[in-house]
């Protein structure tokens, strides 16, 4: 087996740390979520069942962006994340995402039990390309179905809430990616707790669009120029 190279070490340690701080953002619990990176043709993906403060660089997963199911790692023994499908999907039809985060975030997850999409009720919401966070249907985890919907819920935007589920962030970057998936669970509770106390104000969709190319340029992992 070949050496590691020093961006595949860099690359799977960044993993593992995205993963920790989830946990310590409170947006995310144990083992639950997944993330995933682009590596040249292939994603580096966290394993199945893994509690993330026993994560090691070495256990992150390769798999080839063309394959049509993942192998058990040859070193470790370890299985591919059982939500690799979606990350697959997502990194094979945008070309412009770079790593994929999911989480089972408290807010973000009421909301996909209650089938609530996030509207544009705070303006922050233009972070994700759009006027609106869309809420798929549910379908059983690690299954074509699920995918489908997520693809088709996320569509070009940056998140989408799971039915039942939880959240994606996608981003070009593991510390975009990872800064939004933060984003769409604050909107997440910012949105739920509007609700309770009435009927929250929702934006123009014109006037969020106008802002969405401001905020491609803002935050972590922005473009430059």
């Amino acid at each position: 087996m070949a050496a590691r190279s020093e961006a595949e070490r860099a690359a799977r340690e960044a993993i593992v740390a995205a993963c920790r701080a989830m946990n310590a953002k409170d947006f995310n619990q144990g083992a639950a979520g997944n993330v995933s990176a682009r590596f040249g043709p292939s994603m580096l993906i966290t394993p199945s069942g893994v509690d993330y403060d026993d994560l090691t660089p070495d256990m992150i997963v390769a798999m080839d962006l063309s394959a049509e199911s993942p192998d058990r790692d040859e070193k470790t023994g370890l299985k591919a994340s059982s939500e690799w499908r979606f990350h697959r999907d997502i990194l094979r039809a945008r070309a412009d995402v770079g790593a994929v985060v999911h989480a089972h975030a408290p807010y973000a997850t009421v909301l996909s039990m209650l089938r609530r999409p996030i509207p544009a009720s705070h303006y922050m919401i233009a972070a994700f390309g759009g006027a609106q966070i869309e809420c798929t249907d549910y379908a059983p985890f690690g299954t074509a179905e699920l995918s489908a919907l997520a693809l088709a819920g996320l569509g070009p935007r940056n998140g989408v809430i799971l039915g039942s589920h939880g959240m994606i962030a996608v981003g070009p970057d593991l510390k975009r990616a990872l800064w939004l998936a933060g984003e769409l669970e604050t909107l997440a509770r910012l949105h739920y707790l509007a609700s309770l106390a009435g009927a929250p104000v929702v934006l123009p969709e014109n006037e969020v669009l106008s802002l969405v190319e401001r905020f491609a340029a803002y935050g972590p992992g922005a473009k430059k120029g």
